[in-house]
């Protein structure tokens, strides 16, 4: 406001804009290329006779609309990438071939086929776990580092209950063993083993638990519990394991 009171300027009526002639705007939209047309630089037929190679063959005119740039750039670009390829893998041996990555895949699925394979020997589960006397040696070690206190040496019974004799308060089957060392009994004072033993060092202890059946050691402690008739009777070679250790 104030700079047109400054600088007064002259009114100007306005002006409405003429309307273009549709025919007039159809050829001014024609003109304008579209995306299309620029990428693959292409030439109105009205510039045809621009384009004109001045020569001809039996009437056949050859006009000069060569390809687009980006065209050149791919093409040359893959024979750059052509001649890398050779070099990398069939020249200068840094890359592996199909045959050389078939062999690779196969070595490394027989390893992970092996993996899997000793690590389901070692896993045992209540689903799996047996009588097995080849585990005892290695369970008598387990029992001797970790059940001691509760259940004495010789699975006498001291805290804990009595091992050796055939009543049990939780089952005495050899899955009833294997699933109160690795639950634990809470209620109860026994504490699940599962986190501190690995699932074989569990089935070995269950085993060498098993062979103590009708050892009667000295000072065991009564009975608790119901009778339980075992189905399967240990090898009497369990007891010769014992023994010898």
């Amino acid at each position: 406001m104030l700079k047109e009171q400054k600088d007064p300027q002259p009114f100007i009526k306005y002006q409405k804009p003429e309307q273009v002639d549709y025919t007039e705007w159809l050829k001014l939209k024609k003109s304008t290329p579209n995306i299309w047309t620029k990428l693959l630089s292409l030439k109105p037929m009205e510039e045809e006779k621009n384009l004109e190679i001045p020569h001809a063959y039996d009437g056949i005119k050859e006009l000069s609309n060569p390809v687009p740039a980006w065209f050149n750039v791919l093409f040359y670009g893959t024979i750059i990438f052509g001649a890398f390829y050779l070099y990398y893998y069939h020249i200068g041996g840094y890359g592996e071939r199909q045959d050389d990555e078939y062999i690779t895949e196969m070595t490394k699925a027989d390893l992970d086929k092996k993996a899997f394979l000793a690590k389901s020997a070692t896993k045992v589960d209540e689903g799996s776990i047996k009588i097995d006397a080849a585990q005892i040696v290695n369970g008598k070690g387990v029992f001797d580092a970790n059940c001691i206190a509760c259940h004495g040496d010789k699975g006498q019974g001291l805290v804990g209950p009595n091992l050796t004799d055939e009543f049990w308060l939780h089952g005495g089957s050899v899955v009833d063993v294997f699933k109160v060392v690795k639950y634990g009994v809470p209620e109860k004072g026994m504490v699940s083993w599962q986190k501190n033993l690995t699932s074989l060092q569990i089935s070995e202890v269950t085993n060498y638990i098993m062979s103590l059946k009708g050892t009667n050691p000295v000072g065991a402690k009564a009975p608790q519990g119901e009778k339980y008739e075992e189905k399967l009777a240990i090898d009497t070679a369990n007891a010769e394991i014992i023994t010898k250790n």
